[in-house]
């Protein structure tokens, strides 16, 4: 465990542990390391599947096309396909991380991967019923208008300056 993110995460939880007990005792305590657990157990099959899909995406794509495709030297056309490829991917995060680490590890360059993360988080194509139901099509016209720019404006960003 020599990642710093365990520890600094292990320090949180035995500080909020600490103030549980000293704010409600051991029952205090317990009552959230349960619900902790229960959160656990009811995300590790999402965790699995996605980690699954990441190793089998790494698999089956190669990392040849990946940099190629979505290297530095794709420039402004890597930065595009990474941005389509975002607005179109289905699924929440525990989907889209582990397939974008996967793309990582076979080459893809940083922009194309921000570019990637921001398109899925602003352009989500899944989305966009839910949202022309639930906003109306002006207000939700406007938000994609808006934020049209961002996903290609960050990884051109993203690539010019990491």
């Amino acid at each position: 465990m020599r990642d710093r993110t365990v520890w600094v995460l292990l320090a949180v939880v035995a500080a909020l542990a600490g103030m549980a007990w000293f704010l409600g005792g051991p029952r205090m305590a317990a009552a959230g390391l349960l619900r902790g657990g229960d959160v656990l157990v009811s995300v590790v099959p999402l965790l699995l599947a996605a980690f699954l899909v990441a190793g089998l995406v790494q698999a089956l794509i190669d990392a040849e096309w990946v940099g190629r495709w979505l290297g530095s030297a794709s420039g402004w056309r890597g930065i595009g396909l990474a941005c389509v490829a975002g607005g179109l991917m289905p699924g929440g995060p525990y989907v889209y991380y582990p397939v974008c680490a996967a793309l990582l590890q076979s080459g893809a360059s940083l922009g194309a991967l921000v570019a990637f993360i921001t398109a899925k988080n602003l352009w989500s194509v899944t989305r966009i019923p839910l949202e022309f139901a639930l906003l109306g099509p002006h207000l939700a016209l406007i938000r994609y208008a808006v934020t049209l720019v961002l996903p290609p404006l960050l990884g051109i960003v993203t690539q010019t300056f990491f």
